[in-house]
């Protein structure tokens, strides 16, 4: 079978652009558009905090509406309407302390990646079975996102926002790229069914091979998260460890928080020293060790004597190690480093940051920032280096992994930790520069995401809240709430068995591009035969 742009069905086409044009038919023109954007914020409803998974695949099913049949050219617009009817809101948080100017610009800049997705769907929506290369096309517009500008922003994939959804057991199958994978294919492919039906009730006349496609890009990704059951687990492999997760608090939200360092590492000593007085009494078990939260201790204490005698006071209260989240600076070099510090010996072991946030941590294009706003510069007054390692730290015999905040929308900051050997994953964080924003919603979704996707506990100590503890099957059993000082004591399971996803790593990714690309190239190479042909 050739392949032609003229393929499209006729109901699909717009009319002349020549013909009289009146008000109503304007407006229609506009229809379009609006479904664009409307489909996006729908997609941003589906995420966390609320539970609303589903939404993601009718939110799939309009844009698919959208963009078939059309040209690469107004795939391009209304993918780009699409991406800031999705991004605008799920990224608002990122203006609570610094204003509307670096959030707008943040969303405008990522939904270009969104654009030109839709530019590529738009083209191959043309091909058979044009469900699945739309969605490698979206899978591979989520890889570029990881990666630039600035090292990447993967806030917001697909997979994010299926925590509490049928499909996350594929996550184990292939990470973040198969579950994304087969939630949008069901979402291009649901609007592949009901568009197909409505023609057949028209014209009593279907292609087999076509509703076929339709109705296994629905069938399929269902049926693989029903398979994929089997690899969710929540036993114990390795024995059990009882952690304590101590959430400090600040002394009040927002960036200014920072002024108040002292304040919070004492707030988290305090915490810390209320818990070993609750263990004391027999109220609560004794953990093995204890996680602080990233930026727990943002007075270097290798440098400062009394914060070394604060995070000592603490350990010592305790008597466990504690892995204490600091800013340090060695060599002229400022790390956001977790230090493994022991009740007797101290400070044993360190973990530096590796993925640094753009613009939190660093300063790209300072001049040109500064520029615009002076303001902004004084926010990151010196930039933070990367650290190199992955760092999983031996507390009492159970191998932990460390993945700092940001670190966890990252796919190959997680996986690392797993392949060095980590039997349970701790995600230390810093929520409180974005007051009780969806950010720290977001971010716990992730963490149950990767859960599951490598088959390991996963603490979530925060600052400020909400700190958590989720299973290897992605189940929440204890959480606290925002902007209180509180702490988490469970037993645990520690694994070691590597999921399908931790071992074939990118691979997944890759295959998706490859589709991706293979789907792109066939629709150009038919439209350039076609034209030929036409010219001939």
């Amino acid at each position: 079978m050739t392949v032609t742009a003229t393929s499209v069905d006729e109901s699909d086409q717009l009319p002349p652009q020549n013909a009289p044009v009146s008000r109503a038919a304007r407006l229609v023109r506009l229809v379009p558009a609006l479904a664009a954007a409307l489909s996006g914020v729908l997609l941003y409803v589906s995420f966390p905090p609320r539970t609303l998974w589903w939404l993601a695949l009718p939110a799939f099913a309009v844009f698919g509406w959208v963009l078939r049949g059309r040209s690469w050219k107004a795939g391009l617009g209304l993918g780009y309407l699409f991406g800031l009817g999705f991004l605008l809101p799920l990224l608002v948080w990122t203006g609570v302390e610094v204003g509307p100017g670096p959030w707008i610009a943040l969303a405008a800049i990522e939904a270009i990646f969104v654009a030109l997705v839709g530019a590529g769907v738009a083209v191959v929506s043309r091909l058979p079975a044009w469900p699945v290369w739309a969605a490698g096309l979206w899978i591979a517009g989520e890889a570029a996102r990881a990666r630039a500008p600035f090292h990447g922003f993967p806030w917001g994939k697909i997979a994010f926002g299926q925590a509490d959804g049928v499909f996350l057991p594929l996550a184990a199958v292939g990470g973040t790229p198969v579950l994304g994978f087969a939630v949008v294919l069901c979402g291009f492919g649901l609007y592949e069914a009901v568009r197909l039906a409505v023609r057949m009730r028209r014209t009593r006349a279907l292609r087999r091979s076509a509703a076929a496609v339709a109705l296994l890009s629905v069938a399929v990704p269902v049926a693989g998260a029903v398979a994929a059951r089997p690899l969710v687990s929540d036993k114990a492999e390795n024995g059990t460890a009882t952690v304590a997760v101590v959430q400090g608090n600040v002394p009040r939200a927002g960036l200014d928080f920072n002024a108040q360092r002292r304040a919070v590492l004492d707030y988290h000593a305090r915490e810390t020293e209320r818990l070993a007085a609750e263990v004391k009494a027999g109220k609560v078990a004794q953990p093995d060790f204890v996680l602080w939260p990233e930026n727990s201790s943002d007075i270097d204490p290798f440098a400062n004597a009394d914060a070394r005698a604060v995070i000592d006071a603490a350990a010592k209260a305790i008597g466990v190690p504690i892995s204490v989240g600091g800013v340090v600076e060695k060599d002229g070099k400022l790390l956001n480093e977790q230090i493994l510090w022991d009740p007797v010996k101290g400070p044993v072991d360190t973990y530096d940051k590796r993925q640094i946030q753009p613009f939190g941590e660093y300063l790209p294009l300072r001049s040109l920032v500064g520029a615009i706003n002076e303001n902004w510069t004084s926010m990151v007054r010196k930039d933070f280096s990367r650290g190199s390692e992955p760092g999983v730290f031996d507390l009492d015999g159970a191998k932990v992994g460390l993945v700092t905040c940001y670190e966890a929308a990252f796919d190959w900051a997680v996986r690392s930790e797993v392949t060095d050997g980590a039997q349970m994953i701790s995600v230390p964080s810093n929520n409180a520069t974005f007051d009780r924003s969806e950010m720290t919603y977001q971010q716990l979704a992730m963490s149950r995401v990767r859960a599951v996707e490598h088959s390991r506990t996963v603490t979530v100590p925060v600052t400020s809240g909400v700190s958590a503890i989720i299973m290897p099957d992605g189940t929440i059993t204890q959480r606290t709430g925002m902007f209180v000082a509180d702490s988490l004591v469970q037993k645990v399971p520690l694994r070691s068995t590597e999921t399908p996803a931790t071992r074939l790593g990118i691979l997944p990714e890759i295959a998706l591009v490859l589709v991706a690309a293979g789907g792109l190239g066939w629709a150009i190479g038919a439209g350039m035969r076609g034209r030929r042909a036409t010219e001939a």
